[in-house]
């Protein structure tokens, strides 16, 4: 019995509904080659065809805001169905992948699916609000719904998640991305909460030119996470130990994103949450308790935010 998924939506300057498509219905060359996401076509092209695909799991739908779009996402992955509605999907498909980062976006789009007792997946971050994290937990309670960056999976990390204990006491966790705070913060949140458990207490903004924060944890290290705004591509993790350190340049997208498509996929078929629910809230409360640190220029503790 096949798996059918639904992929919805688009972002301006994210191309996630083309990778996330093509690794799961591996890719038609020329019609990804023409879809306009030329860095997602020549990573994709690099790629053995033994890393395509999940056994028995299908995008069978598309729709994005633009129907040229869609028309082109279906021609890069063979996907059969364009619809011109969202709702179009109901009934026709076991679960959907929310592929828009504009997280304003996503409540609106997740909740008929959710509502309808389907599998959900949302891009990045999943919500900055308290009101619709709380009327989203009962769902990533139950396992239905799931929201990460694919940088909580980066190969490159591997090493340090592996091998935690080899640094001795972790001093500091230092992250640097491009882009705001508020979109591409959480791909730092995700990457360094899965290596590092220690609880978030509070965080504090910090001195600079760009939106840097400094998140304090019960019992473990200082986490540094530098959002640098319109720069080159940076996506960099630092870890400082007593015993060790080490730097990490995440740059495997085609990895991040099948490992993340497998969890999902996990969750579908096990019924159980592919992630802990509460760590999905706790690092929303983060991304929500920098913003207000920074523009208000001061300490905000975690448990002023209730979700």
């Amino acid at each position: 019995m096949v798996t059918r998924l639904g992929m919805i939506g688009i972002s301006e300057g994210d191309g996630h509904p083309f990778s996330f498509s093509s690794i799961i219905n591996g890719y038609d060359d020329a019609g990804l080659a023409a879809s306009g996401w030329d860095g997602i076509y020549q990573y994709v092209r690099r790629r053995d065809p033994s890393e395509f695909g999940f056994d028995g799991v299908r995008v069978t739908h598309a729709w994005t805001q633009e129907p040229e779009t869609t028309k082109r996402l279906c021609a890069s992955a063979n996907i059969p169905n364009a619809v011109e509605d969202p709702g179009a999907m109901l009934g026709e498909v076991d679960g959907v992948i929310i592929a828009r980062d504009d997280y304003a976006s996503h409540v609106e789009l997740a909740m008929p699916f959710l509502e309808a007792g389907l599998h959900v997946f949302v891009d990045k971050p999943l919500s900055q609000s308290p009101d619709e994290l709380r009327a989203l937990r009962p769902y990533l309670e139950s396992g239905k719904l799931m929201s990460c960056s694919g940088m909580r999976y980066a190969k490159e990390l591997d090493e340090p998640r592996a091998t935690l204990d080899t640094y001795g006491e972790l001093r500091l966790v230092r992250g640097a991305i491009l882009n705001s705070w508020e979109q591409y913060g959480v791909h730092l949140l995700d990457a360094i909460f899965n290596i590092v458990h220690a609880r978030p207490l509070s965080v504090v903004g910090l001195e600079a030119k760009h939106v840097s924060v400094a998140v304090t944890t019960e019992g473990g290290p200082l986490v540094q996470i530098d959002a640098l705004g319109d720069v080159g591509r940076c996506f960099r993790v630092d870890f400082f130990g007593t015993a060790r350190i080490s730097s990490h340049e995440i740059t495997d997208n085609f990895s991040m994103f099948r490992r993340t498509l497998w969890h999902f996929v996990e969750s579908i078929r096990t019924g159980a949450p592919a992630i802990e629910p509460h760590h999905t809230l706790t690092l929303m409360r983060v991304l929500m308790a920098g913003r207000r640190a920074w523009s208000e220029h001061r300490e905000v503790r975690l448990d002023e935010l209730h979700v």
